[in-house]
């Protein structure tokens, strides 16, 4: 394939050198002369592994250039790699800048069948609300018909960013349309990682999801750190056994966008260790800002429910996760006491908790936060569909979601119902996270 790869930084120079071993025709495209004469004399303008001897093989066999003259280098490509930066504002917004030019310079370039393909990273609606509109100006052409767009995000550590391209994580892709997509999946043919073929917006909020993630998982690692020596323990001990369950803690567990979490271990436990570690004087924001995190999108589910204004409501689910019966500490709970103190008609329905079987800490728990649950608990989930003209879904109980069918009030979902992705757009549906 002819590729134009527009930036010959750290993404830029790898991406095009990479490519450019696999046996495409790469011509990089930068603003800096002393990149281009760089590259063009067979040296890389970047340090990092393997890549001054992957430059100077690519351009010694001559698939390999660099120019300033991005016209000529979409004239003779099929498809055209951004790479350019996008640094923060100093109020940390995203700067557009770099995209922007580079996007008008390719759109008056602009050729039907070409494709263009943005690896910057760059938030949800970047691409289509901005950078298209650009492309299309400039070039009188339509995106999606005329010419492919799509979003490439990259997965590249520096440091060893080399051994990362050619063995990825993942590949991700988001296309304008199906063409193009079998265009970018091309490029990486025969390497490993699963294939993700997207929606545009997908594909530019998956660098952040996994950016964010890295960020707390060093934060949490160092604060972790910090009060086990404040504490006198190996944290690298502790971390050796954390480690090691790949069925909980570095699996998909707990990573999925839902309703807050509770029940009688990870509230408390976080409390505790919060206490432990102010009392040996260590400074833990990460770990102190998860309760407020989780109170929260409490908040927000309480917000949803009550935003229709709307006096009756139906609650399907009660316990702080299914197939339990148990109440302590559970978000649920907390917004049915919530709804009650602000006057909404409230009745519950969850299947696994009767007042009869309830004893013990759980009892006592629920007759402090909801004393009269007996009188709002319904016998079945017709009972709570006929009083409700808001239903909260808490609970995937099949029951409950079988009698949803035929409801006609509103629906805030808390747990993401089988076919919730079709049901976003319709006016008496909400999904908290989705």
């Amino acid at each position: 394939m002819r590729i134009s790869v527009f930036g010959l930084g750290y993404v830029g120079c790898v991406s095009a050198a990479c490519l450019a071993s696999m046996g495409h025709e790469v011509v990089g495209v930068d603003v800096n002369p002393a990149k281009i004469e760089l590259v063009n004399g067979g040296r890389a303008p970047i340090v990092e592994e393997r890549i001054g001897e992957l430059v100077e093989r690519a351009v010694r066999e001559g698939r390999l250039r660099a120019t300033s003259d991005a016209a000529a280098a979409v004239g003779s490509s099929d498809l055209s790699l951004v790479c350019v930066g996008t640094p923060s504002a100093p109020n940390g917004s995203l700067s557009t800048a770099y995209l922007e030019r580079v996007a008008e310079q390719i759109g008056r370039a602009l050729r039907p069948g070409h494709v263009v393909v943005f690896r910057s990273t760059m938030l949800p609606g970047t691409c289509a609300e901005l950078l298209i509109p650009i492309l299309e100006l400039s070039s009188g052409l339509r995106a999606g018909a005329d010419f492919g767009v799509a979003v490439n995000p990259e997965f590249l550590r520096e440091g060893t960013s080399v051994r990362d391209f050619f063995a990825p994580p993942k590949t991700v892709i988001g296309e304008s349309d199906p063409a193009s997509g079998d265009v970018v999946a091309a490029l990486y043919e025969g390497l490993p990682g699963e294939v993700f073929r997207v929606p545009i917006p997908v594909a530019e909020m998956t660098k952040y999801a996994d950016n964010a993630f890295h960020a707390v998982k060093i934060g949490f690692a160092n604060e972790l750190g910090a009060v086990c020596q404040a504490l006198g323990v190996d944290s690298y001990q502790v971390m050796d056994v954390f480690l090691a369950d790949r069925k909980l803690n570095i699996s998909p567990a707990y990573l999925r966008p839902g309703f807050a979490f509770g029940g009688s271990c990870l509230p408390k436990d976080l409390r505790g260790l919060v206490y432990a570690a102010r009392k040996a004087d260590v400074s833990v924001p990460l770990l102190s800002h998860v309760l407020p995190a989780n109170e929260a999108h409490l908040r927000r589910a309480f917000d949803l429910v009550t935003a229709p204004g709307l006096r009756k409501v139906g609650l399907f689910g009660l316990s702080f996760k299914p197939g339990t019966d148990d109440l302590r500490e559970s978000p649920l709970v907390e917004l049915a006491e919530r709804l009650l103190g602000k006057g909404y008609d409230l009745r519950i329905y969850d299947a696994n908790v009767s007042m009869s079987r309830l004893m013990g800490a759980n009892r006592e728990y629920i007759a402090e936060r909801l004393p009269h649950l007996g009188d709002l608990l319904a016998d079945s989930v017709t009972e709570v569909l006929d009083h409700a003209e808001v239903c909260v879904i808490g609970s995937t109980d099949p029951a409950v979601l079988d009698g949803l069918d035929g409801f006609r009030g509103k629906v805030i979902d808390l747990v993401r119902v089988p076919g919730a992705a079709t049901h976003r757009d319709r006016r008496d549906y909400v999904g908290i996270g989705w």
